[in-house]
């Protein structure tokens, strides 16, 4: 396990502390959850799953209006 030495206003690593207690973690566990978290590598692009590349653009020219007015006439 590798040291990190971190500079961190007080008052932040005071109620740090107090979160951390209050949740039976260390400080550095939950630091190390932060950066676990975001150091992952980024989730596929939307369009990346085929049911979404199927409909990609359907409602490139979609009337908003048009869409209202099926609303309010669905629920009256």
């Amino acid at each position: 396990m590798a040291k990190l030495t971190l500079s961190v206003d007080e008052g932040v690593v005071l109620r740090a502390k107090q979160y951390a207690k209050l949740r039976g973690v260390s400080v550095s566990e939950m630091v190390e959850a932060y950066l676990a978290a975001v150091a992952e590598p980024p989730a596929p692009a939307p369009d990346a799953v085929p049911v979404l590349r199927s409909v990609r653009g359907v409602l490139k020219n979609a009337d908003l209006d048009d869409y209202h007015k099926h609303l309010a006439a669905k629920y009256r």
